[in-house]
């Protein structure tokens, strides 16, 4: 039950801040043109705020190698996300994107804050670093159709690749962080959750919620997102041994994760269907409800 707790105060959370955003648009208190602009500080400034806070501590030689194993466990299920979804939904860009990436930030952290401690958090650093490197690269390229344009610069010059850069930095070289810094750092990144759900919430007052519960698509972009990837996740991490545990929970909380609300944020900005993008975060996020708590105590339960 706890766990069912923990995320059912995230998912009214979310709704409340959606509701927000909602309301801000419908009186007229925020345009198309400003959500777009809100879009870009989420993609450029608080993402990568995020990922350089989680960096932010100190740690030895047994730190480091379990930083290294959970982003080995990263980007092997990142992998696996991005096979399955492609297998499922060839030519559905917009599925495609939806399915593959989960949203560990709003989610993933606050659960596995709550069931593990929030030192776990640090292992899912790598894990938020290389979803956004793949949103920003192949998600785009299959959300825009425009296959091959993915360059070397643009991969190094993504602003959650710099990110990861200068966090690394600050944790391998033991950097003094003065308090004026992480303070600065950590109110960035804490505009990430907000703004997200404002925008979403744009998107939201923008579609026909009575069609949005008749549409079977979502559902089937909902069940590979919320049970088929992180089934196999699970399978995969499970060949981890049992002194690894904190890592392979932290890890498969991150694959389980509804549908990240970036794909609606990346969808008005390269003039998507962003009403669609939209839809797939809210159905998956109402469904996580009951997905996450289920998946995460038979995992546990198996792991110990």
């Amino acid at each position: 039950m706890d766990n069912a707790l923990i995320l059912l105060v995230q998912v009214v959370m979310m709704f409340l801040l959606a509701v927000m955003g909602y309301l801000m648009f419908r009186f007229k208190k925020i345009t198309l043109e400003g959500s777009k602009s809100l879009g870009n500080i989420l993609i450029y400034l608080s993402l990568p705020a995020v990922i350089i806070n989680s960096f932010l501590r100190d740690g030895g030689p047994e730190m480091l190698r379990g930083l290294l194993i959970s982003a080995g466990a990263a980007l092997v299920t990142l992998v696996i996300s991005v096979v399955v979804s492609t297998l499922f939904f060839k030519q559905d860009g917009i599925a495609k994107f939806a399915s593959a990436f989960s949203n560990p930030g709003f989610f993933g952290i606050p659960l596995i804050n709550g069931l593990l401690g929030n030192g776990a958090v640090f292992y899912v650093a790598f894990y938020i670093a290389f979803l956004n490197i793949l949103q920003w690269t192949w998600g785009v390229s299959v959300m825009t159709g425009q296959k091959g344009k993915v360059s070397v610069k643009r991969v190094l010059t993504a602003p959650f690749i710099i990110g990861m850069l200068i966090g690394l930095v600050f944790f391998l070289f033991k950097i003094p962080r003065p308090a004026l810094v992480t303070n600065l750092i950590s109110l960035t990144a804490g505009l990430n959750t907000p703004l997200a759900m404002f925008v979403i919430g744009i998107y939201l007052a923008q579609t026909n919620v009575g069609k949005m519960f008749k549409k079977g698509k979502l559902y089937l972009v909902s069940l590979v997102r919320l049970i088929v990837i992180p089934v196999l996740c699970f399978g995969v991490l499970s060949l981890l041994p049992a002194s690894m545990n904190e890592i392979r929970v932290a890890v498969l909380i991150a694959a389980a994760c509804p549908v990240g609300s970036n794909v609606a944020v990346y969808a008005q900005l390269h003039d998507q269907d962003y009403g669609y993008a939209v839809e797939t975060v809210v159905i998956s996020t109402m469904l996580s409800i009951v997905t996450i708590p289920v998946l995460m105590s038979i995992a546990m339960a198996i792991w110990g």
